[in-house]
């Protein structure tokens, strides 16, 4: 009994922010995505808060280092959730991601920082298909709605 004991995980609660930057492109609504080459993973922008930033700083903070992007946050797209492991520190982490919808305002991709060597352009369908995790892609099927909402909002005002 001793030795099952001594294998169990710690759980740990972690947080992070980040978004959708979108764009009206000429067949359709255009989303960023962010990949890494050297092991084939294309996500989401989104990183950890800093002490005291708000959920929504972090998202805009984040997003704009990852694509190179100075964003605006315009809607609440949802929240994923989902566990991993961290073997080495025997630790079982449990993990939100808030992400938010967001427009461009200024700056380029080719601004990126390091954490990811592509940063792209795509139609919504191609980032659909792109992305490695599904839970990304479920938050990327809720656009097309909210963009919706958000251009009749904008328009009538």
């Amino acid at each position: 009994m001793k030795g099952k004991r001594a294998s169990r995980l710690r759980v740990e609660d972690a947080v992070s922010a980040g978004g959708v930057v979108y764009r009206q492109g000429k067949d359709g609504i255009e989303v960023v995505i962010c990949g890494r080459t050297r092991d084939g993973v294309w996500g989401l922008p989104k990183g950890t808060p800093a002490p005291g930033e708000a959920l929504e700083e972090t998202a805009v903070r984040e997003v704009s280092e990852e694509t190179g992007l100075q964003v605006r946050p315009v809607a609440k797209i949802g929240t994923i959730e989902y566990w991993f492991v961290r073997p080495q520190e025997k630790v079982r982490v449990h993990k939100r991601v808030h992400h938010y919808l967001m427009v461009p305002i200024g700056g380029s991709l080719d601004q990126h920082d390091w954490e990811y060597d592509r940063v792209e352009w795509v139609p919504l369908e191609e980032a659909l298909r792109r992305l490695t995790y599904k839970n990304e892609a479920d938050i990327l099927r809720r656009v097309p709605e909210l963009v919706r909402e958000v251009e009749s909002r904008d328009h009538s005002s």
